[in-house]
């Protein structure tokens, strides 16, 4: 028996009917009264989540290393019998320059949001029910048809901000002073002259050739792309969609399931567009409901899961295909509705409890 609640306007040549009707109906065709939904579409927006700066990088100092002869005794003279008189005396020598050292503090950030307009304002028809007051026996005269808004609805997106760029100071450091000990002549030899030649040694020392510096990169600003919704097409319309009488009834959807499963078979995915993607195709504007059932082995809570899951992948499958999730509606069943006497406690043959084991679909409003 077809569903009392679907709006369904069957022509049969004789009946006058005092709500809206399809336009040049044709008798004995069934007709669905359908309210075209919203269409959105997603679309990508860029968001600043950090900002350009500079970052700054120490650049050592470069020396070189020479050798230097320091002289540490004199020339002198010998007298065979007076010879001279030194003193021992000491001198510091610069060996390693001074430098300035780079200290670098670098760029901080602070923490903030930004919000963004994930879904605008919108406004659509929508139906409302009266049911406790309705005098009539068709639920249909007391739908009232409301013009509701709807706020739009923000997102927070987390960003930084520049709070203090890098910065750097500059400290001497570095250099290096040794002593070097040696003698000086007090008094001559007086006597015979004999030449001591000088004596050096070879010292290495370093030489500065290029002060430690600063390098300035350049860091690029990041941006996040994020996903929001707009409103491509306004709905609110109402159609009227020819269909098969038979569809506003539960049809079978031969589809099997795996034991236990919800997923869908390469089998039952052809199935499905034979029957359901080419008919939503063609009729753009109907709602379909996907049921399914279990048999009643097992508990209910179990076989209601099961049954919502399979129903589930139904719709799945058809939105992957690019079909309007508002257009299907899933419901489990479980064991709820029984097509035989196959209930708890009685024993039934596999072939009567396959029965029970079902997936149907109906066309609503």
């Amino acid at each position: 028996m077809r569903n009392v609640f679907f709006t369904l306007l069957c022509i049969l040549g004789f009946a006058t009917l005092s709500y809206a009707q399809p336009a040049n109906p044709v008798p004995g065709k069934c007709y669905v009264r359908c309210i075209t939904p919203d269409v959105w579409e997603d679309k990508e927006v860029t968001v600043l989540v950090k900002p350009a700066h500079k970052k700054l990088e120490a650049v050592p100092a470069e020396y070189k290393t020479v050798e230097k002869q320091v002289m540490i005794k004199p020339a002198s003279k010998k007298y065979v019998y007076v010879p001279a008189e030194y003193k021992t005396v000491t001198e510091e020598m610069r060996v390693e320059d001074v430098y300035n050292e780079v200290s670098i503090k670098a760029a901080s950030f602070a923490a903030g949001t930004e919000e963004i307009v994930a879904k605008p304002a919108y406004a659509s028809f929508e139906y409302q029910r009266a049911m406790a007051n309705c005098k009539s026996n068709d639920p249909r005269d007391c739908m009232t048809l409301c013009y509701v808004e709807h706020p739009e609805e923000k997102r927070a997106v987390a960003i930084e901000t520049l709070a203090n760029d890098a910065s750097y100071t500059a400290a001497e450091k570095g250099g290096k002073v040794i002593t070097v000990t040696k003698q000086e002549e007090v008094s001559p030899a007086r006597v015979d002259e004999i030449e001591i030649p000088a004596v050096y040694e070879t010292i290495e020392v370093r030489e500065l050739v290029s002060d430690e510096t600063v390098r300035e990169v350049a860091v690029e600003a990041v941006y996040r792309t994020e996903t929001v919704r707009v409103l491509k097409e306004k709905g609110g319309i109402e159609v009227w969609e020819e269909i098969d009488c038979e569809l506003t009834d539960y049809n079978v959807l031969p589809i099997f399931y795996e034991l236990g499963s919800a997923r869908l078979t390469s089998a039952s995915r052809k199935i499905i567009d034979d029957k359901l993607y080419k008919l939503m195709k063609e009729k753009s504007n109907v709602r379909i409901e996907i049921s399914s059932h279990t048999d009643s082995r097992g508990s209910s809570a179990s076989n209601q899961d099961l049954s919502q899951r399979r129903a589930q992948s139904v719709v799945n499958y058809l939105v992957s295909k690019g079909i309007n999730r508002s257009r299907l509606v899933a419901q489990g069943y479980g064991e709820t509705r029984l097509v035989n006497g196959c209930k708890d406690g009685v024993e039934c043959s596999e072939a009567d409890h396959q029965k029970n084991r079902r997936t149907e679909f109906r066309v609503i409003e």
